[in-house]
């Protein structure tokens, strides 16, 4: 940005305090800042071990626990402060990931949650094939 007279006005300072909910979303935790309300508002976040609410003021040094789904957690130290969106690259050095490796039962059971999915359906409308197998299906049972 440059103002009329061709000077480059000087950059903001850091904010000493930001929301838990626009941290996690600037520090791409999660996609949006809704999806980082959610998640607080279901009580998968947790700063310095206390559940947090989206609204609450987060500081450097403190420490955020996220539950993800299938059983999934991660532990995270704040380092740095942002309130605005920056790069992907920039937002990684705002935390650091103490999150302990997953053990070999815990990646067993994430292997039989991930092969028990139900597959995806092809998006669309049958073809005719498929039609005569799902007309056939339906007459038989």
């Amino acid at each position: 940005m440059v103002w009329k007279n061709g000077r480059v006005p000087a950059p903001l300072p850091p904010p000493d305090r930001v929301r838990l909910d626009i941290w996690l979303d600037v520090a791409c935790l999660f996609r949006t800042r809704s999806e980082a309300q959610m998640a607080c508002r279901m009580g998968r976040i947790e700063v310095n071990g206390q559940p947090a609410k989206a609204h609450r003021e987060l500081k450097t040094g403190e420490v955020i626990d996220i539950s993800r789904p299938p059983g999934r957690h991660q532990r995270l130290i704040v380092k740095g402060l942002a309130d605005a969106h920056i790069a992907k690259a920039e937002a990684r050095l705002l935390y650091d990931d103490i999150t302990p490796p997953p053990t070999a039962e815990e990646q067993a059971l994430r292997e039989m949650l991930r092969l028990a999915r139900p597959t995806r359906l092809t998006a669309g409308t049958p073809d005719r094939d498929q039609k005569r197998t799902l007309r056939r299906l339906k007459e038989q049972g």
